[in-house]
């Protein structure tokens, strides 16, 4: 993530945090005043537990670093159950076209096609570069790998493993370079930071319902479990553990409960 993105959405968890919980002593951070919180909010259970979880970061930060001798635990709203939203094929199409119809959008183009074959997330994609760098990932179209990480970077929970690139996707890579690209996604020759307004104004021209950047990282996932892919490799390729790619992609796989169904599916005991 950006660091001036993260600094924006910590920014906005704390002038939600502010007015309800700001006059309160540190010890007055109960379980029943983080419900009280969550109703004065009057927000979806998703954004409360973002802004409850900015607060518990900071608080063990502080402890962490010797500010306060105790970090009391905040009680956060259960974790909404995952979005099931991805793009159809069709819908896919019709956003591609109306990104590179669009003079000014050729740009979301190229980065719907990165996020559609590789699954990487947004602000990995906007960092891509040909050449290795230090404040993001790149692509090596002479091997066809694809490298999330900037050189030096650490590991974080949302994973970005190196991948192999598909070879239709590196076709359009390795023809973007030789126009000289610097950055997959730019304009004009410069890095790309804000999707917002291409990505709304495509939508609209595709007529497509809402959806967001980061479903199309949903919808490379279950276009792969759709066709069949082998649960670790996915897993590998995505970034996601075995665990978790089972628990939410799992019943796009075509093997799901495949035994069971053709358990069912016999007579039992001769019985029709």
């Amino acid at each position: 993530m950006r660091p001036d993105f993260a600094a924006a959405r910590i920014a906005d968890c704390v002038r939600a945090l502010v007015p309800v919980l700001g006059a309160l002593p540190l010890s007055a951070i109960t379980g029943e005043v983080c419900q009280r919180y969550g109703k004065a909010r009057d927000r979806a259970p998703g954004t409360v537990r973002k802004e409850l979880g900015t607060l518990q970061a900071a608080i063990n930060h502080c402890h962490a670093e010797g500010y306060i001798t105790s970090a009391p635990r905040v009680r956060l709203p259960a974790k909404p159950a995952p979005r099931d939203r991805w793009l159809t094929r069709d819908e896919a199409a019709k956003l591609i076209r109306a990104a590179y119809r669009n003079p000014k959008a050729k740009h979301l183009a190229r980065f719907i096609l990165v996020a559609l074959y590789t699954g990487t997330r947004t602000d990995a994609i906007l960092r891509l570069r040909y050449m290795p760098h230090v404040n993001g990932g790149h692509v090596d179209c002479e091997r066809g790998v694809l490298y999330r990480r900037a050189a030096g970077e650490t590991e974080s929970k949302k994973r970005k493993p190196p991948a192999p690139i598909p070879p239709r996707l590196l076709a359009h890579l390795r023809r973007w370079e030789r126009m000289g690209a610097q950055h997959v996604v730019e304009v004009k020759g410069a890095r790309v930071a804000s999707l917002k307004t291409a990505w709304r104004t495509a939508m609209r021209e595709a007529g497509i319902d809402h959806a967001t950047k980061h479903d199309l990282r949903h919808t490379a996932i279950t276009w792969a479990m759709q066709n069949g892919a082998d649960r670790w490799h996915a897993a590998g390729y995505f970034g996601l553990t075995v665990d978790m790619l089972e628990s939410t992609y799992g019943h796009h796989h075509p093997a799901h409960m495949q035994s069971a169904v053709e358990a069912m599916g016999r007579r039992a005991g001769g019985a029709e």
